[in-house]
């Protein structure tokens, strides 16, 4: 197994006055609560808390984009990936991911991750995502145009990268007379690519498809919801694309914090997970899940799945026994993880080791605990390991 280490990049804890004054997190959260020398001081901690990561031996570090929020300060995941490129030797920088479908126009990114992959020599995973709601009530584009979108800009990227130029590419969303992009990727045809969702059964269907099979990553919902959509991607490949689908096509992530007990675990990690869980998820219903995001069958799924993380104050004890969150000691998180990955059957694992409010040191004393007492455990587990997948008597389509 891999093991990635995942970032979000939050702005360092805003009050809970100012944080109860306003309606939402995100979008709306006025940026006059902004210091920007916070912000400098957050930025260097984080960015040397994954190149840390690159010493200790992780296989992966990896970044995000969100906008407009302190939730997460990557509006660009792309200038986060280039500080890392020249400052990482050996680990995959992982894009979790571009929202290529957000942008009039998709080839900047595609050049930009050419760039990377050039850079580091081809550590570049490119992540394709849709964006949560929110980024749709930033951009102003409309949701309801999100799957179409989607599949177009990745279609053009993926030419892009792959085809003799120029050419001219005509879509309903992306009219490009020249396409010929330089630099081509290092990586031949193209850096791997990886599908973050939150679980619509059109993405899981997109990625399984014969002629992308994508890795799929599951990451902040309940295991129970993971293990649905992954084995869903698994009955998808099979049942109606006829292939079975192995563990490199699968991924799962959560939150870890690692001390010496269970019990100091629970007790170091409660302020700062709580804090992403019960504040930083603070948004309007309508925001996260606009009309038209989804189909109303994925939709209904996906909210179902939220509902029991975001509809009501969450413990850290609540969201560790439902696995959205994996705490204690070394021998209990290993355990869990292995039991994860006996039911899953992952090929990578996305440790996110700073949430929350979380400081400096606190990340950095969990990083170099998860990379001494856990991280070994996990990156020798394999199909060996996994229990296997049994196609359902009744196939869902």
């Amino acid at each position: 197994m891999k093991v990635t280490m995942f970032h979000l990049m939050p702005y360092p804890r805003l009050s809970d006055e100012v944080i109860a004054a306003h309606d939402s997190y995100w979008v709306t959260m006025p940026n006059t609560y902004y210091d920007p020398k916070v912000g400098h001081v957050a930025y260097n901690q984080y960015l040397d808390q994954l190149e840390l990561c690159d010493e200790l031996g992780f296989d992966g570090v990896a970044v995000n984009e969100h906008h407009q929020t302190p939730y997460g300060m990557m509006p660009s995941p792309i200038v986060t990936a280039s500080a890392l490129a020249r400052r990482t030797r050996n680990c995959k920088i992982a894009i979790l991911g571009s929202a290529f479908c957000l942008r009039e126009h998709p080839l900047t990114l595609a050049e930009e991750h050419a760039m990377i992959d050039n850079i580091t020599g081809g550590r570049l995973i490119t992540g394709f995502v849709r964006g949560v709601g929110a980024e749709y009530t930033v951009f102003g584009v409309n949701p309801v145009l999100s799957q179409e979108r989607h599949y177009e800009a990745h279609d053009l990227v993926m030419q892009a990268w792959t085809r003799p130029g120029p050419f001219a590419f005509e879509g309903k969303h992306y009219h490009v007379e020249y396409v010929n992009v330089w630099p081509r990727p290092y990586q031949q045809p193209h850096p791997p690519i990886w599908c973050p969702s939150q679980g619509s059964n059109e993405t899981i269907e997109w990625a399984a498809h014969p002629d992308r099979k994508y890795l799929y990553l599951q990451n902040f919902n309940p295991f129970s919801a993971a293990l649905k959509y992954l084995n869903y991607y698994r009955e998808i490949a099979q049942g109606r694309y006829g292939y079975a689908a192995t563990s490199a096509q699968l991924g799962f992530g959560a939150p870890v914090y690692v001390a010496d007990t269970d019990e100091q675990a629970m007790n170091e990690a409660r302020e700062p997970i709580e804090f992403l869980f019960n504040k930083g998820f603070k948004m309007p219903g309508g925001m996260f899940f606009p009309p038209g995001y989804s189909s109303p069958s994925s939709l209904r799924q996906m909210a179902a799945a939220k509902s029991s993380i975001m509809a009501a104050r969450k413990t850290v004890e609540q969201l560790a026994e439902q696995r959205v969150i994996i705490v204690g000691s070394p021998d209990t998180v290993i355990r869990q993880l292995r039991d994860c990955h006996r039911q899953l059957g992952f090929s990578n694992y996305v440790a996110m080791l700073q949430f929350g409010s979380m400081s400096h040191e606190m990340a950095v004393r969990n990083i170099r605990r998860f990379a001494k007492d856990v991280m070994p455990a996990l990156q020798a587990l394999g199909d060996k390991d996994y229990q296997g997948f049994e196609m359902p008597k009744v196939a869902a389509h």
